[in-house]
């Protein structure tokens, strides 16, 4: 099994930064690829970024140039650097790590005002 779970989630303004952590734990080597996936209220998850175990990175077109994914394989991270961050960026967004099933985190709360 593998365990995730999420970190950095806060409020900003429109046109601000966050950065949201994910330390994943447990059979490590198992882990395929790995993604930041978004829930706002009333709407599906949607898959905003992904990234394989070679480091190939993957985007929503709705996130394209403004957030980038990236994965320290020794620390068994993964980062979500979201900038010029919009009202509809506001979800909560969650970790998950790819190992036959996919394994999610508690999740961790973006909120952005206008």
């Amino acid at each position: 099994q593998v365990q995730v779970v999420e970190s950095g989630g806060g409020s900003v303004q429109a046109g601000g930064s966050l950065r949201l952590s994910c330390a994943a734990s447990g059979n490590i080597i198992c882990i395929s690829s790995m993604g930041w996936y978004r829930q706002a209220p009333g709407k599906e998850r949607e898959l905003v970024a992904g990234i394989t175990k070679e480091g190939k990175p993957s985007y929503a077109g709705s996130v394209k140039g403004r957030f980038t994914v990236s994965r320290d394989t020794a620390k068994n991270m993964m980062y979500l650097d979201m900038n010029s961050l919009e009202p509809e960026d506001t979800a909560v967004y969650y970790c998950g790590a790819r190992c036959v099933l996919t394994y999610w985190g508690q999740g961790t709360q973006v909120t952005v005002s206008s």
